[in-house]
């Protein structure tokens, strides 16, 4: 039987962005998983960027502030490399993940 590891990050100082995590791992491996960035705009918590195996498959969905989301595969070796890949890619790009639904939301 495997392990869940769930837990929030906080990426900015006034706790308007957070990463999700959810994984589950058996015997050093991950087997599926979940990262989701999320920011509180206008008091509410919008997912806005989210990492997944939910179809069988590693994938990125980009949420729309209309609803829509935009599937896009991402193709690793393992579920370890995506799970590492999907958290690195939020770290580093939640800032310009947000600016774009921010702007969605402007239109």
């Amino acid at each position: 039987m495997g392990k869940e590891i769930s837990f929030i990050y906080s990426l900015s100082p006034e706790l308007r962005d957070r990463l999700r995590i959810i994984a589950q791992k058996d015997k050093g491996k991950i087997t599926s998983f979940v990262v989701q960035y999320e920011a509180l705009i206008k008091d509410h918590w919008h997912p806005i960027v989210r990492y997944d195996t939910s179809h069988g498959f590693a994938h990125r969905d980009i949420m729309h502030y209309n609803g829509k989301k935009d599937k896009q595969p991402i193709y690793f070796p393992d579920y370890n490399f995506a799970f590492t890949f999907a958290i690195q890619d939020l770290k580093s790009l939640w800032i310009w993940y947000r600016a774009g639904f921010e702007r969605e939301i402007r239109q």
